[in-house]
């Protein structure tokens, strides 16, 4: 019989594992593990989105929390530890709530019992939740304006549609004002690359963590060792792919299926788009947004844009 708690695990790694170009949804990646892994990410000196993109948060604080109305509430999508909403929520005394949304519950609940520390003034309202799907916001939240926040350039590793679709969603949030958003800036390809398939190997680590939690929680045989990890980038579109490359022909149970790899077959796991500010617009306008400000640091080579309801 089938496990209940993974059955979207398994039912979303069959359809990608059987298809013509073999994939996984990068919202695996993030079990407890998973998340830790991706903070390590952020620590590496070749991963510079995210000391970039919190340098501008930092330099630019006392702007963004403006866009929060007084006794408004910040809703973070895909929220992790939080680490960058907390210069926000320094800098936002004005705000009554924040609400972080994660797919990996345990680390949003340790994340909340911390903030709850820090922030006692707060209210804090942890909501366990998939933003690529539409999410229920706390009743305790309606009536309320609400800004949205989607830091990290997590929206490049959305499909076009998907990411408008997000954005739409949060546009039609009751009482939505607002939105900040991350995005990584086009930049030359080696710094791409690099940021991606850093010399430690922990992004190696984080791409090949998905198919260990398919070996733990449905009882799948990866052989870990027969997989690789690969970044490459593609020009159209603008986009950095992860790949883990099948080191030999080789099979591998997955519920009652057997899914056979050649030599050198990939698993396409996640993309992460990159915008140019004509391209981030667009976007932004067929969600219904329109962007206010466009915040980058002095390379520009990362951007924070606040939006507004078009």
């Amino acid at each position: 019989m089938k496990d209940i708690a993974n059955s979207e695990l398994l039912d979303d790694a069959l359809a990608g594992l059987t298809a013509p170009q073999k994939h996984l949804s990068p919202k695996w990646f993030y079990d407890r593990r998973g998340s830790e892994l991706f903070e390590q990410i952020t620590q590496l000196p070749e991963y510079y989105p995210t000391r970039t993109e919190a340098s501008i948060l930092r330099a630019n604080a006392d702007t963004l929390v403006d866009t929060v109305p007084d006794g408004g509430a910040l809703v973070e999508l895909g929220s992790g530890a939080s680490v960058k909403t907390r210069t926000l929520l320094d800098a936002g005394s004005h705000f009554a709530s924040y609400v972080p949304i994660d797919i990996s519950e345990d680390f949003l609940l340790a994340t909340a019992k911390d903030l709850r520390a820090r922030y006692p003034r707060l209210a804090i309202h942890p909501v366990v939740g998939d933003f690529t799907a539409p999410i229920d916001l706390p009743h305790s939240m309606d009536g309320i304006a609400k800004v949205g926040f989607f830091p990290g350039s997590t929206i490049g590793n959305l499909e076009p549609v998907d990411a408008i679709s997000l954005l739409a969603r949060a546009r039609d949030w009751d009482g939505a004002c607002g939105f900040i958003l991350g995005a990584d800036l086009v930049k030359p390809i080696p710094a791409l690359i690099a940021a991606y398939d850093d010399t430690l190997g922990v992004t190696a680590e984080f791409n090949l963590n998905i198919l260990r939690r398919l070996n733990a929680e449905v009882h799948a045989n990866f052989d870990i060792d027969g997989f690789t990890h690969q970044a490459r980038w593609c020009e159209n579109p603008a986009r950095i792919e992860m790949h883990l490359v099948s080191r030999k022909a080789q099979s591998v149970r997955l519920d009652s299926q057997v899914i056979k790899f050649a030599e050198g077959e990939t698993i396409h796991t996640e993309s992460c788009r990159k915008y140019t500010p004509d391209s981030l617009s667009d976007m932004a306008g067929k969600a219904g947004w329109q962007v206010e400000t466009m915040l980058t640091d002095d390379r520009e080579q990362f951007a924070v844009a606040v939006l507004r309801p078009a």
